[in-house]
């Protein structure tokens, strides 16, 4: 959530940053200002009664040892006034509060600096490629077309089992997730994250803290008989372990990992461009999430960006890094890096991995504080990245290194999958 200091003393600056990103309500800004000025005006009044209050007791304490009576009695009568007056203004405080609170948790964060203009996927720019991409030959097929030929998924059995977009991995496809989801944690840990096993459930709180609510409610699965929505990614409930906690600065930074399966409703996805691994409601993924001091979140989020480079690097497969522009960026990221890799047989890039600075929004939404030397409190800045989302990567990993007769595998996975191709 956006600081409501900061909508107060720069309502220019927080309209420009929010039309950057193609926010259209910015009478919101507007909205949030006037309702400041009157919690600001309602405070100021209750704290001078209370304050009134507070001497008028004194008062009538020394009063009442004087022996003036009836004058402490006027004193306690004018001091019952006070008192209605004060119910009536925390009552007007608290709407006030409500109201602001309300309209503030639709503001997006704003982008940073370095975050291109633009309105969608065609303006973001290209921040580097790498690897080669591979010749197929001309009998070359699909991963669709793949998984069916190796017996490594079974969509149609997933689909009766729960529904369509939810695959039914099995054999060597099962195998393989095992071996990816081993080696990124493994690649992660490494490097000094922490791992967890984090619930797949999460509560209205937790949804809240990250800002999947209210911006992203229609594409998580609920269950309102226990007021619980299913996780669209880890970064949800490990980024909430520390939420309402306040850190130590020598804390600083927190590197956690995570392996989950993620459920996303995706309502509306449809066409060739969802096909098979494409896009499904039911995947796995392993997350990378730092909460860093405010000062070397930027420098973090670069090495997280390397971080996740060198790990598609080992994988084998071209990839490109996108800087997103404003308009084609999440509700609650400051600035995002998407990693796609080459689809061969689909000719076309597929998305594996965001990479985001969220600055101090969720950081703000979940009370995530530390205390710096000076003993100040401030708030934490909190980064997050795919290290990887399994389906696309299952996807050009088949695509790619496919022959008539197998699908050869980097060699990085061969110890974790225990052979160097699939047949």
């Amino acid at each position: 959530m956006l600081d409501i200091k900061l909508i107060r003393e720069n309502p220019d600056f927080v309209r420009e940053r929010l039309a950057h990103k193609q926010f259209k309500q910015l009478d919101m800004v507007d909205q949030i200002s006037a309702l400041d000025a009157e919690r600001r005006s309602l405070q100021q009044e209750l704290d001078t009664i209370l304050n009134q209050s507070n001497l008028a007791a004194k008062a009538i304490g020394g009063l009442m040892k004087e022996g003036k009576k009836e004058e402490a009695e006027a004193k306690k009568a004018e001091v019952a006034g006070w008192k209605e007056r004060e119910k009536t203004l925390k009552e007007q405080l608290g709407t006030v509060e409500q109201q602001q609170q309300d309209i503030a948790i639709q503001l997006p964060n704003l982008p940073a600096a370095a975050v291109p203009a633009g309105t969608g996927p065609e303006d973001n720019e290209v921040v580097r490629e790498g690897g080669i991409k591979p010749e197929l030959p001309a009998d070359a097929v699909p991963h669709w077309d793949l998984i069916k030929k190796f017996d490594l998924i079974d969509f149609e059995t997933g689909a009766k089992i729960t529904g369509s977009g939810f695959p039914l991995y099995k054999g060597k496809g099962a195998k393989l997730q095992r071996a990816l989801v081993s080696y990124f944690l493994d690649y992660n840990t490494a490097a000094g994250y922490t791992e967890y096993i984090p619930p797949y459930m999460v509560n209205a709180a937790s949804a809240h803290g990250t800002g999947q609510l209210p911006d992203k409610e229609g594409q998580m699965y609920y269950m309102p008989a226990d007021d619980l929505y299913m996780i669209p990614t880890a970064e949800v409930p490990v980024t909430n372990v520390y939420r309402d906690v306040v850190l130590k600065e020598s804390d600083l930074p927190l590197k956690m990992t995570a392996f989950s399966q993620c459920f996303r409703r995706e309502a509306g996805s449809f066409g060739a461009q969802v096909r098979g691994l494409n896009r499904v409601h039911q995947f796995e993924k392993v997350e990378i999430i730092q909460i860093a001091h405010p000062e070397r979140s930027h420098a973090i989020l670069d090495e997280m960006v390397a971080h996740v480079e060198k790990l598609v690097l080992s994988l084998e497969l071209p990839y490109r890094i996108l800087r997103l522009c404003g308009g084609d960026m999440g509700f609650a990221s400051a600035i995002t890096y998407d990693f796609e890799v080459w689809s061969a047989a689909q000719q076309r890039w597929l998305e594996v991995s965001s990479v985001s600075n969220f600055e101090s929004f969720q950081a703000n939404r979940m009370k995530c504080r530390f205390k710096n030397e000076a003993g100040k409190t401030q708030l934490v800045h909190t980064l997050n990245g795919s290290s990887l989302a399994l389906p696309r990567i299952v996807a050009a990993l088949l695509e790619n290194n496919q022959t008539a007769q197998a699908i050869h595998l980097p060699k990085v996975l061969h110890p974790y999958f225990g052979s160097p191709f699939i047949d």
